[in-house]
């Protein structure tokens, strides 16, 4: 019966946006501005940009195939497993709006009915503070395939300093995959490898070529600064060299990165310490060896019990995961298993992408007491069948290389204190739209139901629009045009239950397209009208 019901709630929602009419003014440009813009802009990582409808009217097909596919926004986990902060993710009713705009032909609409477009600066920071700043230089990029190059910023630090926000600029935004920071203090070792190779920097795949460089966080395209929940932060050790291992992906050659940027906020008052490691890995928590045949799959399984190693603490929180493999990896699972076999989820990833890694944090931190189980699941495909395999004929062993493999899982974690659980870090459920630009969407169509009735539909001069009150509250019904703006507004408190009825005039509006919205202070409806002369 439920999926009975799903099936046919998205019929329903796909009828209705096909029954409508969608521009871009009105409608898909808040959408894309909201979700899109941050890698599709002029100069950005995406193909193309959606700041503007002659753009957007170009890519239309491949947006579309892109939304079917859900290629994109790129957010690899499962939504329906675990929930994080600050998701890319579209809704069905976004979704639906942007299908049904391309088939209906990709109208431009109104333009003084669209939002302002945003505006992107290659060299501005996000940051309300820079404590530390550095940068790379300009580099050109020589590799045919794909470059992990690992870039030297000293920080000249004389103590250890606590980072709460860290902010990543691309310089080349086109060009820049994404980017690993690390802390490193053997700069001897650091700068020897810089010297062995020729020009700035030096290639390394995996990390920074040592074992003790300290993973302090990732840019991929589309991030914002990543600020730690306060009173939190990353140290860097006094005398540190900061790693920048950039990917440039194949294709790139030639091309210049000009000045990628690194800014920290330092953190204030008294700070805890976040570790970010890699608490599963191949090298010491898995079952088997991390060995794939050719021409075949493999599962493993990788498992760690959190140990009570501090006199004064015996719970752990948790406020990020990060999973990582390579071509041949195709799903990795993580979850928790506390004393008394609660299971807690902690990330699905379905279909593993090479291309689209990142740190998920969690929307409040997770606090775990010791004995608690970590265990990941994956799943590699080194056949024909899977298209990202370096090559099916050979057998794949376990190394930093791109046709070698990895199975890790990092994590953000330090000792909890009393409290940690009920940290916000985001627990919107609401997801705001850019500078408040509205758009009608298919929840309205959808909400709407048989208690609630608009006659003469289409009018003239006098809409009336009765419904019921199902219980008392304070009753909002709004007169709207398509693109959410406002024309008319009654406000009346504590309605009580039983039939409302109200008139409404339309007698100066324009003909066209116009919704009817009742809030009764729980639950929004909402009916389309339509004006005519």
């Amino acid at each position: 019966m439920k999926k009975f019901l799903f099936i046919a709630a998205t019929v329903f929602s796909l009828q209705m946006a096909s029954a409508q009419s969608y521009t871009w003014a009105e409608n898909t440009a808040c959408i894309f501005y909201t979700n899109c813009t941050k890698c599709h802009f002029p100069g950005g990582p995406g193909p193309f940009s959606l700041i503007d409808y002659a753009n957007a009217y170009s890519a239309r097909f491949a947006i579309r195939q892109a939304i079917l596919d859900d290629y994109m926004p790129p957010w690899q986990p499962d939504e329906n497993y675990q929930t994080y902060a600050h998701e890319r993710l579209l809704t069905q009713t976004e979704k639906n709006i942007i299908v049904a705009w391309v088939d209906q032909g990709a109208v431009q609409g109104n333009l003084a009915n669209a939002p302002t477009p945003p505006s992107f600066s290659a060299s501005g920071s996000q940051l309300s503070q820079i404590d530390f700043g550095g940068g790379i230089g300009n580099y050109t990029n020589a590799e045919t395939t794909d470059d992990y190059r690992c870039f030297l910023i000293p920080t000249h630090f004389t103590s250890d300093q606590y980072i709460s926000e860290i902010e990543l600029i691309p310089g080349n935004r086109a060009m820049v995959h994404h980017v690993l920071i690390y802390a490193e203090t053997d700069t001897n070792a650091l700068i020897s490898l810089d010297n062995a190779d020729p020009g700035m920097g030096y290639t390394n795949f995996g990390g920074t070529g040592l074992n003790t460089s300290n993973l302090l966080g990732a840019w991929v395209p589309g991030s914002d600064p990543y600020v730690f929940p306060t009173g939190m932060g990353v140290k860097v050790a006094a005398g540190s060299y900061l790693v920048l291992q950039v990917h440039y992906p194949q294709g790139t050659d030639g091309d210049t990165d000009s000045n990628t940027v690194i800014n920290f906020k330092y953190a204030s008052g008294t700070v805890r310490e976040v570790s970010l490691d890699a608490i599963l890995n191949h090298v010491y928590n898995i079952t088997p060896a991390l060995m794939i045949a050719p021409n075949s799959t493999a599962s493993f399984t990788e498992s760690y019990t959190l140990p009570s190693i501090t006199p004064w603490a015996d719970n752990y929180t948790v406020i990020n995961v990060f999973p990582h493999m390579h071509k041949v990896g195709r799903s990795i699972k993580a979850y928790a298993i506390k004393p008394g076999n609660d299971t807690v989820p902690l990330i699905d990833i379905p279909n593993w992408n090479f291309k689209w890694q990142g740190t998920y944090t969690f929307r409040q931190p997770m606090v775990f007491p010791e004995g608690t189980v970590l265990k990941a699941e994956a799943f590699y495909d080194n056949t024909s069948a899977n298209p990202d395999a370096p090559n099916p004929n050979n057998w794949v062993f376990a190394g930093e290389a791109t046709d070698e493999e990895m199975m890790v899982v990092f994590f953000g974690w330090l000792f909890a204190y009393p409290g940690d659980a009920n940290i916000i870090i985001d627990t919107v459920t609401v997801k705001p739209t850019y500078n408040g630009c509205q758009f009608v969407g298919l929840e309205d169509v959808a909400n709407s139901y048989t208690h609630f009735n608009i006659y003469p539909n289409p009018a003239s001069e006098m809409v009336n629009l009765s419904f019921e009150q199902f219980e008392e509250g304070d009753l909002k019904i709004s007169l709207v045009d398509i693109s959410g703006k406002i024309l008319s507004e009654f406000i009346q408190p504590q309605v009580g239950v039983g039939t409302v009825s109200k008139t409404i005039d339309v007698r100066t509006l324009l003909p066209g397209m116009y919704y009817i919205r009742v809030w009764n202070g729980t639950s929004m409806y909402a009916k389309p009208i339509v004006v005519v002369r």
